[in-house]
């Protein structure tokens, strides 16, 4: 199983000034919104917040509206609009998830319900930080 660090995301109340900083301050370049199909979000499951991309050429940030809602929409108990999270890509996400389930480490799976190319989870580090761990589907 391969696994690296792919991207981290911040939360914020104002998502274009976030994204202005980071491209004016840290010089990182916007990854345009079309880069990244969402599905249409329901009462019951996905995210409508706002969402802006920016990269450093190889990292990514994902700067996304709070939700405070998302987990009790989605059937979920951790939220990763909440306070943000770190993100890393795997290339099996099913071996992942046994790792998970063999350290008893409760994890919400979002699937698609986020981004429709990517099956993501989130999980807690022990301090209660939120991790996501994504495959390409």
């Amino acid at each position: 199983m391969k696994l690296e660090f792919h991207h981290i995301n911040f939360v914020a109340e104002d998502v274009d000034q976030l994204h202005e900083f980071y491209q004016d301050v840290l010089g990182l370049s916007d990854i345009p919104i079309q880069s990244f199909p969402r599905p249409t979000a329901t009462v019951k499951s996905g995210y409508d917040g706002q969402i802006r991309f920016a990269t450093d050429g190889q990292m990514q940030m994902h700067l996304a509206e709070r939700d405070l809602s998302v987990a009790s929409k989605n059937g979920h108990v951790i939220n990763p609009v909440e306070k943000g999270h770190i993100a890393f890509r795997t290339d099996d996400l099913d071996y992942f998830k046994a790792v998970l389930d063999k350290k008893n480490i409760p994890y919400s799976d979002y699937g698609t319900a986020f981004a429709k190319d990517w099956h993501q989870i989130f999980f807690h580090d022990p301090e209660g930080n939120i991790i996501e761990v994504h495959q390409e589907v």
